[in-house]
């Protein structure tokens, strides 16, 4: 197909390149190219679709828009400038400093408007599908005959760059078999990245990858005639039973008359001539950072973003009315994003259930009875695994998986670790859902940039990891995780938990679910394990560390987590037979203990310098506890195939090496 070059150029889509380059320039970094030739796409979208108000960013049924190739950065910001959100244009000038509302790539929470943080590729289009999933679940749940309260479209634009990331192909896969129609995106087909050309590396025939997962499809489109967009937008628009792909051929850099089409735009400023040239070609004569007042008037969406809002306020009205309940329900989960006024007496409910039952059950199972227990009272709660639902036990009996063709607060995500956890990190910034996703520790690593933007954007995602352990035996070290714990301990904002039983776990749980600022990880066990917190207070687990068994005459502090808690209660009654006193801390995370005043943690961790910390994982996280003169019982190789016990021997698990290690501090 021909693609209009030089570009039909305008005030308004050259408003857009004006600002990129001028703030690209400013900043001496970013990426003009992506603004530049995504300009028209744009235009059409926000201007002539978009349903949103700048007044309010937060409006539960605005259309949700995502720039998966986020280092076009300033095309979002422009947008939001020109529309009418609180984003100034001393912000634009002050694009990628210190501090900035405009970072060097969008970020959740820095500027008004932006939906989610982009940047590492592949994953807006996999957040942009946890959205469309999310506004599915509430619309089946929520909406009623004549009352669509529910009822928006997520856009997202990407680039080759996100294509090429595989999990693009895990999130899009899923999309087309749950039929996402509210899903549209606009592919910037124009054939470069920062290499140069991509037919070197990316050849694949992209309208018919996604033909085969099952989306509605409209391939090359002039992504710089707006009516060929419009036309290609309201096709997408009319098709409700499918996610659509917009294939849109550009020309990146579009404006700049000596480097459109190259890399040479795509991450580097134009330069003063170039700008200068690109001025005189789009026609527009205007200084830097200088937008005439009726392109203003033209690009303002508040009036309509006002009307958008107005109306869907009438319409939760006239629900109100007629459904009240449900209506105080959405705004409950949806406005409010608060937990049920039931809550505190459902978690006090629940954890005296787990201390009159005292299991001796593996903590994936007791991580089970919390899910079961708590997604009844708190429905908001939305599952899933990746295709380990029988070994990560989160499916229970109020689960219901969603289909194509109904909601359900479950999701069946296949093999898709790292899909499923950016997923859910869309479905928690939509919000009306807590999303919890879950596969085996070991298989964190597909997940961990997932996890990472979840603890970035500070998201309440809560990830059920079982299998913590050589304690899963025969599956052998390709299953059993070893640095997985220490290394997720250290990513900032994330709550790691490992808990020693059942009521551990709930706490866990509870805390999770509680925690409104960050996302959870429970590191939970295939074995068995013995109740030992009988003795132990709610308040004083669930502040992420405690004394389990304190003895004033303790010659040696032992701490450790999850399965080997069990394993220092009986080391503390072996050495004392011997005459040596300890005293056994339970550290279910880490993460929240450091958080405490330092006078509870001096007084948990003790007077005593000898301190020995046993964990089934990699030895080095624990030094900062155990300091110059204390030992660590780890692990600090991978693990082997055989059952679990002859596991935990080999690698010195053991009562009788806890013992020696202790003797060997005290010699």
């Amino acid at each position: 197909m021909s693609i209009s070059i030089p570009p039909k150029f305008n005030p308004l889509t050259g408003a857009i390149r004006a600002l990129a380059m001028d703030a690209v320039q400013q900043a001496n970094s970013g990426h003009p190219g992506a603004p530049m030739g995504m300009a028209e796409i744009a235009e059409v979208l926000w201007r002539r679709h978009l349903r949103h108000n700048p007044a309010n960013p937060a409006w539960p049924d605005r259309d949700r828009f995502v720039l998966s190739n986020g280092h076009g950065s300033m095309l979002i910001y422009a947008l939001l400038h020109l529309t009418g959100y609180d984003v100034s244009i001393d912000d634009l000038k002050n694009f990628r400093q210190l501090h900035a509302r405009t970072p060097g790539h969008p970020e959740y929470g820095y500027t008004p408007g932006v939906e989610t943080t982009t940047g590492p590729l592949g994953q807006g289009i996999t957040n942009a599908v946890g959205f469309a999933l999310a506004e599915k679940v509430l619309a089946a749940e929520f909406n009623r005959p004549g009352h669509d309260i529910v009822n928006h479209h997520t856009y997202t634009f990407l680039g080759d760059g996100c294509l090429m990331e595989g999990v693009s192909h895990e999130a899009c896969s899923l999309a087309g078999t749950l039929g996402l129609g509210k899903l549209i995106a606009f592919w910037d087909d124009n054939g470069i990245s920062i290499d140069g050309h991509v037919e070197g590396w990316f050849t694949d025939d992209t309208p018919k990858r996604f033909e085969a997962y099952g989306w509605h499809v409209v391939p090359n489109v002039d992504g710089h005639d707006p009516e060929a967009i419009e036309r290609a937008l309201l096709a997408a628009k009319s098709v409700h039973d499918k996610p659509s792909l917009i294939c849109c051929r550009t020309v990146i850099g579009a404006g700049s008359p000596n480097k459109q089409g190259s890399h040479d735009c795509h991450g580097a400023p134009l330069g003063k001539d170039e700008i200068a040239a690109a001025r005189a070609y789009i026609g527009w004569n205007h200084p830097p950072f200088e937008i005439p007042g009726d392109v203003y008037a033209a690009w303002n969406g508040k009036v309509r973003g006002a009307a958008f809002e107005e109306n869907w306020q009438r319409r939760f009205a006239k629900y109100q009315a007629e459904f009240p309940e449900m209506a105080a329900e959405f705004e409950r989960r949806v406005l409010h994003r608060e937990l049920p006024a039931t809550w505190e007496a459902t978690k006090a409910a629940y954890l005296q259930a787990c201390r009159d039952k005292a299991e001796n059950i593996a903590t994936r199972k007791a991580s089970q009875n919390a899910i079961a227990a708590l997604v009844p009272a708190v429905p908001e709660i939305f599952g899933g695994s990746a295709d380990l639902a029988g070994s990560n036990l989160t499916f229970v009996k109020g689960s219901k998986g969603v289909t194509r063709t109904e909601g359900g607060n479950y999701c069946y995500y296949g093999v898709r670790e790292f899909g499923m956890t950016a997923i859910a990190n869309g479905i928690a910034l939509h919000g009306g859902l807590i999303p919890y996703t879950a596969t085996f520790l070991v298989f964190s690593d597909y997940a961990r940039n997932g996890i990472r933007m979840a603890a970035l954007m500070k998201q309440r995602q809560i990830m059920v990891y079982t299998h913590d352990s050589i304690g899963l035996g025969e599956d052998g070290p390709t299953h059993q995780p070893v640095e997985h714990i220490p290394s997720m301990r250290i990513i900032p904002n994330l709550d790691v938990w490992r808990p020693a039983d059942a009521t551990e776990t709930a706490i866990a749980w509870i805390s999770a679910v509680d925690r409104k600022d960050g996302p959870s990880l429970l590191a939970l066990s295939r074995q068995n394990l013995p109740t030992v917190t009988q003795n132990a207070a709610d308040a004083d687990i669930a502040k992420g560390g405690y004394v389990l068994a304190e003895n004033a005459d303790a010659q040696i502090t032992l701490i450790a987590t999850g399965s080997e808690v069990k394993l220092a209660l009986d080391a503390q009654a072996s050495l004392a037979a011997e005459g040596i006193a300890t005293r056994v801390v339970s550290m279910p995370c880490t993460n929240v203990f450091d958080r405490q005043s330092d006078d509870y943690k001096a007084s948990v961790l003790g007077t005593c310098k000898k301190r020995i910390a046993i964990e089934a994982a990699h030895p080095d996280f624990w030094r900062k506890y155990v300091g110059l003169h204390g030992a660590v019982i780890g692990i600090d190789r991978f693990g082997e195939s055989a059952p679990a016990g002859q596991l935990f021997e080999m690698f010195g698990f053991t009562v009788g090496n806890v013992v020696a290690t202790a003797k060997s501090l005290l010699s």
